[in-house]
C-alpha cells in the first residue's frame, strides 16, 4: 500500500532535521530506538509511522513532534505555491 503525500512529505522533514542535526540514518534509528532500515524508510514516505513512533523519532531530533509534522505541512503548502 504506498504511503500518503503526507507520509512523504513527513519524511523529508524527518531527512531535512537530521541532515541539519548531522546525523547518520543509523544514528537517529539508534536514539529512537528503530532499525536503520525502517528510518529510510519513513525518510522515503515508504512507511507510514504511527504517532509513537513519529513522537520517538522527534525526540531523537530533539524538536518537539507537532513542529516536525508543522514543517512537514508547510512543504505541502509550498508546493502548491510552485
Amino acid at each position: 500500500m504506498p504511503a500518503s503525500s503526507l507520509s512523504k512529505l513527513f519524511g523529508t522533514a524527518v531527512r531535512t532535521r537530521r541532515m541539519a542535526a548531522g546525523l547518520s540514518q543509523e544514528e537517529l534509528a539508534e536514539r529512537a530506538g528503530l532499525h536503520p532500515t525502517y528510518v529510510s524508510m519513513v525518510e522515503r514516505g515508504v512507511r507510514n509511522p504511527t504517532l509513537d513512533v513519529s513522537a520517538r523519532i522527534a525526540k531523537a531530533l530533539k524538536v518537539p513532534l507537532p513542529k516536525l509534522l508543522e514543517e512537514a505541512l508547510q512543504q505541502r503548502g509550498s508546493d502548491r505555491k510552485a
